[in-house]
C-alpha cells in the first residue's frame, strides 16, 4: 500500500521477563536515535505484526513493538489450554509497558494504540502521564458496558443479522444476548478440544464480519485459523467478561488528566466494532487532541484511509 512506509526489519529484539512466569517479546525498529514510540496492538491477543512497523517514519522514530502477555511470540501462549491467565490483566499489561520502557532506557515516548490498543494506551497514559510525549489512539474503545453490548450483546445485530445469528448459534441454546461473552468463555474452557475449536472459530467469524467496512481477501481465513483463533478468543473473552478490570466509564471520566498532552484521535465513520460516539466523547474531554473522522472507513487499520490518517498523526509527533 502506498500509504505505508517501506517494509523494515527490527534492529534489536528480545524476550523480557515480566514476572508470573511470563516472557514478553519485544522489538525495536527504525532509527536508534529517533523519537521513541511504542505501538500497542489490538485484541486483546492480536499480537504485533510487520505491518505495524510501517505506520511510523523509520528515519525519525525509534519504534518499540511488543506482543502482550499470552499472544504472538510471548510465552506462555494463551493458545495452550493449560496456560493460566490469572496474571494476565490490564494491570499486568500496564506494568509490562513500564518495565519495557525502563529496560530500553526510554524516558518519555509517543504512545500509539488502536482498538483494544487504544484502551491500553489511554489507561497507560492516565497512570503514567509523565512518560507520555504524545498520545495517538484509533478505533477508540473504553470497555464500557454499552460498548461491550454493541459488539457482543446484540447492538450490531441490527447491521449484521446473518452473522449475528451464526454467532448466537455458536453458544448453547437459550443463552441470552447479554450472556454471550460468558457463554463463549465457558466453551473455550471446555475439556473437549473440538468444543473449544468450534467456539474459537465461531467467535472469530463474528470478529471478521464486523472489523472492516468492506470484505478483505484472506481476512476470514487468517482470523479463523485454529492456531490463532483459540488464543485470541480465549484472551478476548477473559478480558471482556471482566470489563478489562476497569471501573465503568473510568477512562473517559479521568481523561481530563490528558489536558496538556498533545495527541490525535482517529476514527472510522463506519466502525462497526467501536462506533464513533466513544471517540467523540473522548475528544470532548480531551479537546487538545486533533480529531479525525475518516470517511468511507471502518474499524481496521488495514483499511487504506485509516492507515493514512494514522500515519499523518505519527508524522506530526515524530
Amino acid at each position: 500500500m502506498d500509504e505505508l512506509y517501506p517494509e523494515i526489519e527490527p534492529y534489536d529484539h528480545g524476550m523480557l521477563e515480566v514476572g508470573d512466569g511470563n516472557q514478553v517479546y519485544w522489538e525495536t525498529c527504525g532509527n536508534p536515535a529517533g523519537t521513541p514510540a511504542v505501538f500497542l496492538h489490538g485484541g486483546p491477543g492480536g499480537g504485533c505484526s510487520p505491518r505495524h512497523r510501517r505506520m511510523f517514519d523509520p528515519d525519525r522514530y525509534r519504534l518499540v513493538l511488543f506482543d502482550q502477555r499470552g499472544c504472538g511470540r510471548s510465552t506462555p501462549d494463551a493458545a495452550l489450554p493449560e496456560t493460566d491467565l490469572t496474571a494476565n490483566t490490564t494491570e499486568h499489561l500496564l506494568a509490562d509497558i513500564e518495565l519495557l520502557r525502563a529496560h530500553l532506557g526510554i524516558d518519555r515516548w509517543v504512545v500509539c494504540g488502536g482498538s483494544w490498543g487504544s484502551t491500553l494506551a489511554l489507561a497507560y497514559a492516565q497512570a503514567h502521564i509523565d512518560r507520555i510525549s504524545a498520545l495517538i489512539v484509533a478505533g477508540v474503545f473504553t470497555a464500557r458496558a454499552s460498548e461491550l453490548h454493541w459488539s457482543y450483546g446484540g447492538g450490531s445485530a441490527f447491521l449484521f443479522p446473518q452473522a449475528w445469528q451464526r454467532f448466537r448459534d455458536g453458544a448453547p441454546p437459550g443463552t441470552a444476548d447479554g450472556d454471550l461473552i460468558e457463554a463463549y468463555h465457558r466453551l473455550l474452557s471446555d475439556p473437549d478440544p473440538q468444543v473449544r475449536e468450534r467456539a474459537a472459530v465461531a467467535w472469530c467469524e463474528w470478529e471478521a464480519a464486523t472489523v472492516s467496512l468492506r470484505p478483505r481477501d484472506g481476512l476470514l481465513e487468517e482470523l479463523t485459523d485454529p492456531e490463532f483463533a483459540f488464543g485470541f478468543a480465549r484472551l478476548v473473552t477473559h478480558y471482556f467478561r471482566n470489563a478489562a478490570w476497569l471501573p465503568e466509564g473510568a477512562l473517559l471520566r479521568q481523561a481530563d488528566a490528558l489536558a496538556e498532552v498533545p495527541g490525535a484521535i482517529v476514527q472510522g465513520r463506519w466502525d462497526f466494532q467501536t462506533p464513533p460516539l466513544t471517540a467523540w466523547e473522548l475528544h470532548l474531554v480531551w479537546p487538545r487532541a486533533e480529531f479525525t473522522m475518516v470517511e468511507d472507513a471502518g474499524h481496521s487499520a488495514e483499511e487504506p484511509a485509516v492507515a493514512k490518517a494514522m500515519i499523518e498523526a505519527t508524522d506530526r509527533f515524530a
